[in-house]
């Protein structure tokens, strides 16, 4: 399951509103009357397999942990078959958005078919508590974790993988699915072999279109989102930006459209140099940079297709693409970037585990405070007094930005639902009791700092051969003051930072985007103007 999508408001090239009948008016509506008590009277799936998984399967050790379920290793009772079992709790089903994230998420991954690269779902559950999705077990590995592994990593190999993933892409566009989440973490191996089938294994994000459909919800990871996204009026064409990132990740380890804060990231895509001076770029041929600047074309209407990514030269001729080694800084660039990922996943799972019921429960008595006529909605004025009466130190202007980017329905009032997106949002940035508990978390000695022993302990499982050079980097990275660890005010820093692991929910996620979104939009505006 993703982390922040739901099915966006939706027009055809002539212009005219698609019908969907199941459309609420507010992406962002609550079900306050649920709660806990209440959880039993929930219906997320029209047709499970069965209601009782644990009559047919075994669950045992964990495999995986996520803001919404948990992945166990599954063991089928007749057969002895092991799978993984994805449970979604459905106490972290807290809107009507979430559960039709998750139905969604079934019907695309019934509608898909069999194939060696996508993950197979096999049967769903669902009782009282949670939805538990049995899919096929993956026991190979991240993709970039078994590039580190290798000693030996070439563009050919690099080829071999974005081969893959464009058929991935291919097939789903095929099928009338965007997958608009692309990015390496949802790619495993299917084994430990090294023939092991590459496999898509999240369509959390993934949506249905038609011919002509255009979305203009913001979702996915900063990192891989096409520019089309930003400016809210996308289709199918996202997957193939998403892709080419993925290969220039593959080929220099670093991301092509980079900076240090989310915003700096929204406008590295909105301005779409891609830079081939710096190492390893002068060895890369021609032929590989040339389709990496064809898939990240700003203009999705001169972007080549997925058939048109497979039938480039590069990928059509694959044992032509070098088989030199690109070099260990590749290599170390690329497990530091994993690594680096999951180190402040790690940090936001902590952060997710602290969001409670009451905290939403508080925003919405708040709401009521400022809805002094009853009717609904606040403006901007209430919404300022409100965000300073919670101390937060708001100026008008950004106040501005917050009030467009979380009005979805154009009204210039918020109602309940657009209060809880901004209010989520600045509370996510600013509540340093969730950001404390996070760096309690890895300050295991309560030292009042990170060092690098205890980041080691908390990152063993993620680590790959070189974790001695790979931690020191990331260290570097985060260590402002050079005195060889991590404090809080660092540690806060790089959490605030702008990438793709601060998803913590989906409220957060949608709403920082749009907000950027509006805001690059604003300074385009303002440069024409100039």
């Amino acid at each position: 399951m993703g982390n922040c999508c739901a099915s966006s408001p939706k027009t055809y090239e002539g212009g005219d509103p698609a019908p969907n009948p199941m459309r609420k008016r507010n992406l962002f509506t609550v079900d306050y009357n649920r709660g806990p008590s209440s959880v039993g009277t929930i219906t997320v799936l029209s047709n499970p397999t069965g209601h009782d998984i644990g009559a047919f399967y075994e669950l045992g050790s964990e495999l995986g942990r996520g803001e919404f379920g948990v992945t166990y290793l599954c063991i089928e009772k007749s057969t002895g078959t092991k799978y993984a079992c994805k449970s979604i709790s459905k106490n972290k089903l807290r809107t009507q958005v979430d559960i039709e994230d998750v139905r969604r998420e079934v019907e695309i991954m019934r509608h898909l078919p069999v194939h060696t690269n996508i993950v197979t779902l096999k049967d769903t559950y669902e009782d009282e508590s949670a939805v538990h999705l049995v899919m096929e077990l993956c026991e190979g590995g991240e993709l970039f974790d078994r590039i580190v592994a290798r000693g030996h990593y070439t563009e050919r190999a690099a080829a071999v993988v974005t081969k893959t993933i464009v058929e991935v892409v291919q097939i789903c566009h095929g099928h009338g699915v965007i997958h608009r989440d692309l990015k390496p973490e949802n790619f495993l191996f299917g084994n430990k072999k090294e023939t092991a089938p590459l496999k898509a294994i999240d369509f959390g994000l993934s949506i249905f279109f038609k011919p002509g459909e255009r979305f203009n919800e913001i979702v996915g990871s900063p990192y891989y989102m096409a520019p089309e996204v930003l400016k809210r009026n996308y289709g199918p064409e996202i997957d193939i930006w998403s892709a080419g990132v993925i290969l220039y990740i593959l080929l220099s380890g670093v991301p092509p459209f980079w900076a240090d804060t989310e915003q700096g990231v929204a406008q590295a895509i909105i301005r779409s140099v891609v830079d081939f001076r710096r190492d390893p770029w002068p060895i890369i041929s021609d032929h590989a940079k040339d389709l990496i600047k064809r898939m990240l074309e700003p203009d999705p209407k001169k972007r080549l297709t997925a058939q048109e990514v497979l039938d480039h030269h590069w990928l059509r001729n694959l044992k032509e693409a070098p088989d030199v080694s690109l070099g260990k800084t590749v290599r170390t660039r690329l497990q530091q970037f994993s690594v680096m990922n999951k180190f402040k996943k790690r940090a936001l799972r902590v952060i997710a585990e602290h969001l409670t019921i009451d905290e939403v429960a508080s925003i919405k008595d708040l709401f009521d405070k400022l809805d002094v006529q009853k009717k609904g909605e606040i403006t901007l004025d209430e919404l300022k007094d409100g965000l300073r009466n919670q101390g937060h130190d708001i100026t008008d202007s950004d106040a501005r930005v917050l009030m467009d980017a979380a009005d979805v329905n154009g009204s210039g009032t918020l109602d309940l639902g657009e209060f809880m997106a901004v209010s989520i949002h600045i509370q996510k940035i600013e509540n340093d009791d969730h950001l404390r508990k996070a760096f309690a978390f890895f300050d295991r000695n309560d030292s009042g700092f990170i060092e690098i022993e205890e980041l080691s302990d908390c990152l063993a499982n993620d680590l790959g051969p070189n974790h001695e050079e790979v931690l020191n980097a990331i260290v570097r990275d985060v260590d402002i003051d050079k005195d060889g660890k991590i404090s809080y005010e660092e540690f806060s820093n790089m959490m605030k930072a702008g990438t793709d692991w601060r998803k913590a929910s989906r409220q957060y996620s949608r709403e920082r985007f749009n907000t950027l979104s509006l805001k690059l939009l604003q300074d385009s505006a303002v440069q024409v103007a100039a």
